[in-house]
């Protein structure tokens, strides 16, 4: 037996998130589905071994750098993996690299922080070609108060006002480590990195960046929206689309 460490990119648009589910095609089933050839004798091959992601990103939301690990019996060389995954996949999903990995490694329970990074489009019209990886909201953003809000939220805090209404994580402490706001041309991307996120976290705190960068909250009020630890004092959860998980961390 072996571990497998794999790096995955994918356009999320037409996928239920990364976890299996019954209600649609998931990125784990579809990578699962293409290592069954690789498993056992004859043509079918075997059942698909399970297949964990680092974190579960939900519908819509795309990866340039999702990771996952994979417990199997294969005596393929890692590039012959990556090889036989990529061909049998659809091409909106890839395995960028394939790496071994001790016999153990979690792909979830063993990181140690990730990367995400949302995009809002501000011109007035959006690119066909940008429509499915970013937010539009055209309009004119006071950046230096984005980042001063920004800059409050970095560092070990109770993010419970940032996660949807009925999740299950009781703990909801979590270590900012850096979130930067950048404005590029008619494009702001707020990228943020951190120990583990909450669900709906990122595109939360996305949503309430925005409304200070259109003046309709004071950068400093995010602090009491920190401490009031309920749903309804922060903004908007922005839309799947705009997300994307860059990098994880171990």
């Amino acid at each position: 037996m072996r571990t497998l460490k794999l790096t995955v990119a994918y356009d999320g648009t037409n996928y239920v998130g990364w976890q299996r589910q019954e209600n649609g095609l998931s990125i784990q089933q579809v990578i699962e589905e293409a290592f069954a050839p690789l498993m056992g004798a004859g043509p079918a091959g075997g059942p698909p071994p399970a297949v964990v992601g680092a974190g579960r990103t939900d519908a819509g939301v795309h990866a340039l750098g999702q990771v996952a690990s994979v417990t199997m019996d294969c005596d393929l060389t890692t590039s012959a993996v990556q090889g036989a995954l990529n061909v049998r996949m659809p091409l909106d999903v890839r395995v960028v690299e394939v790496a071994d990995a001790p016999i153990g490694f979690h792909a979830r329970s063993q990181a140690a922080g990730k990367t995400y990074r949302y995009r809002v489009a501000t011109a007035p019209v959006l690119s066909p070609f940008d429509r499915l990886y970013v937010f539009h909201a055209p309009g004119r953003y006071d950046v230096p108060a984005m980042r001063t809000a920004a800059a409050l939220l970095v560092g070990r805090r109770d993010f419970a006002s940032f996660q949807t209404t009925g999740s299950w994580p009781l703990d909801t402490v979590r270590t900012m480590l850096r979130l930067d706001v950048q404005e590029t041309g008619d494009e702001l991307t707020m990228e943020v990195d951190g120990d583990g996120f909450l669900r709906h976290m990122v595109r939360a705190i996305a949503g309430t960046l925005l409304e200070v960068g259109l003046g309709r909250r004071a950068p400093e009020t995010v602090t009491a929206v920190l401490e009031a630890r309920d749903r309804g004092a922060a903004g908007r959860t922005l839309p799947a689309s705009g997300l994307t998980l860059v990098t994880v961390r171990y």
